[in-house]
């Protein structure tokens, strides 16, 4: 019976078939870009595609390389054990939407750059570009891919990599930029229809979608707006649109991923649209999965699916659910693990296309600078299908990895914070110099992986982390004692948390929220690399090139203000000319 724990079903072969469905899907689309482009081969075209995309396929592309499998199967599991707290990240989105798009795009799009490093060369020096890139990489392999749903549904976790690798290393290889943005699309599309199949599900066992917000109201998971200013809690609305704008910034802002795809685009304007265009994306995206994991505490609120044993990590609870409910529709169940694949897909094919570009812009195109258009096409393709075997290895590491949501998050905000702080401190201020930049950058990343190895060593206790109770009283298949409880979902990473032997530090600086790791970093790095640029002749610089700064002029608000003035001081002299010529 539903929602009493147990065994589920596994794939049937109509699951089989819809997903094979989207595999070859994906695959073709690639090949008719590739096939589309064939007379154009230059590095342009493979890495930017030509800078002639538009924005509405370059914003869905955006949201769909966010919707990683990490988001489709850790954001339901983040809502049915915290509540829906996490979808605060809706004010976060629309803040960092507006600060890319008003702030870095105009500079990136003025400078004509295709890796977003070379902007760190610009400002600074070849060698602070250089770890910049390197930190990116860094980064990029880092990021955990999940494949959760093979072991729930039967699939096969090594068959379903070399797949994801052929997949994407083909369509990648031979198609670009253009192959990736154009299979993002379908991407994002099938992972809508996997969250709406399991809402749709939900709301018809539970009869409404009425009863499952009951029950997450009786449940505690509606408390969304925790105003507590305490730095130590995970998750308050403080920590989530503060701590997560300065993430999600520093993600959309200044990592290749993303910023090759709106440089791609062929005006400013479809540019900055993109990003807007994107951030309803990501509203309607991280509703959806919120509300998915709703439904899914609504089914399982007296038959916990993680403490009952039924499934060894919590990214294996959605895919449980889906098994549960959705087997009795040949091909539905397959249609949500394309879903949870399809976010897989984007992200490994977004590494893969952001790798190439950052290795032959940053490391190779300086050293070798008379490469012929045919080996430099070779290089992109080879370059393709290294990428693609490493991403694809790291992915399989990771599947081992038990909830990773928040683990995939606390890197990035260690990594890019620190970086992003260095990209303001060059973009905003005329006295930072080399000097200054990397010693302060370096500071921010020291301080960041500080507290962030930290906390994962030392997990923060429940009073910070605030878990909402579960029970196993319902199950028919209870592998344990029946009990409530409320026992933290440790990262991935904890190596141990033995409460008799944790520092003085583990309960105060190392229990600091995750999501303020980014705005750690990036306030560090500037202050400390102003401080070090005045001391080492910041204030004495040449003349620097004015296009490396911001403008006012870029920001829509001062553009659309100029504009009217013009508009103004024209009537006012068409006016004045008028009256003369009746007064002569």
């Amino acid at each position: 019976m539903v929602g009493t724990g147990g065994p589920v079903a596994t794939f049937s072969v109509w699951d089989y078939v819809v997903f094979a469905g989207t595999i070859l899907g994906t695959a073709g689309i690639g090949l008719f870009q590739a096939i589309r482009g064939r007379k154009d081969t230059s590095s342009a075209e493979f890495l930017l595609g030509g800078r002639q995309l538009t924005a509405v396929p370059v914003a869905m592309s955006l949201t769909a390389s966010f919707m990683s499998g990490i988001t489709v199967l850790g954001t339901p599991a983040e809502a049915y054990r915290f509540g829906v707290a996490f979808w605060l990240f809706a004010f976060s989105y629309a803040i960092m939407s507006s600060v890319t798009a008003e702030v870095f795009v105009p500079l990136f799009y003025r400078l004509g750059i295709t890796s977003a490093y070379e902007y760190l060369e610009m400002r600074f020096s070849r060698l602070v570009r250089l770890i910049g890139t390197s930190m990116y990489i860094a980064q990029t392999w880092s990021h955990d891919v999940s494949f959760a749903f093979c072991s729930v549904t039967g699939l096969d976790l090594w068959g379903v990599l070399v797949a994801t690798g052929a997949v994407c290393i083909i369509y990648c290889t031979v198609g670009g930029l253009k192959a990736v943005i154009w299979t993002d699309v379908l991407q994002m599309v099938i992972m809508l229809a996997g969250f709406l199949a399991v809402i749709a599900r939900g709301a018809v066992l539970q009869d409404g979608l009425s009863k499952i917000w009951e029950d997450a109201n009786k449940g505690g998971r509606l408390k969304a707006f925790d105003f507590d200013p305490d730095p130590l809690k995970r998750h308050t609305f403080w920590t989530i649109v503060i701590g997560g704008s300065v993430m999600w910034t520093s993600m959309y802002s200044i990592n290749q991923s993303q910023v090759q795809r709106y440089i791609a685009c062929k005006t400013l304007g479809h540019a900055k649209m993109s990003l807007y265009v994107n951030m309803v994306g990501l509203w309607v995206t991280v509703s959806l999965a919120v509300f998915s994991g709703l439904t899914m505490y609504s089914i399982y609120k007296n038959c916990d699916p993680f403490t009952n044993g039924d499934v060894s990590t919590t990214d294996q609870l959605l895919p449980y659910l889906v098994m549960d409910i959705l087997a009795i529709y040949p091909g539905v169940p397959g249609l949500f693990v394309a879903a949870a694949y399809s976010g897989t897909l984007s992200t490994v094919s977004s590494s893969i296309n952001a790798l190439v570009a950052v290795t032959v812009e940053d490391f190779i195109f300086p050293v070798f600078k008379n490469l012929t258009a045919k080996q430099v096409t070779w290089m992109n393709m080879s370059l393709s299908v290294f990428f693609g075997g490493v991403c694809i290895g790291m992915a399989g590491v990771a599947s081992t990895m038990g909830n990773i949501l928040q683990a995939a998050l606390s890197i990035f905000g260690m990594i890019s914070g620190p970086l992003l702080g260095l990209y303001l401190l060059g973009m905003l201020f005329r006295t930072s110099n080399p000097t200054g930049g990397l010693l302060g950058m370096l500071v921010g990343l020291v301080l960041t992986l500080w507290v962030g190895i930290g906390g994962q060593l030392y997990p923060p206790t429940n009073e910070k982390t605030n878990p909402l109770p579960l029970t196993t009283t319902g199950c028919n298949n209870t592998m344990s004692q029946n009990y409530t409880t409320t026992a933290p979902w440790t990262s991935p990473l904890t190596l141990t948390s033995p409460s008799d032997v944790r520092p003085p530090l583990a309960d105060a600086w190392y229990s600091l929220s995750y999501l303020y790791f980014a705005p750690l970093g990036v306030l560090t790095t500037i202050a400390s690399g102003l401080l070090i640029s005045i001391i080492t002749g910041g204030c004495k610089q040449k003349k620097l090139n004015s296009d490396l700064f911001v403008k006012t002029s870029d920001l829509i608000c001062f553009s659309c203000f100029s504009s009217s003035k013009v508009r103004m001081l024209n009537l006012l002299s068409g006016n004045l000319k008028v009256y003369t010529e009746k007064t002569i």
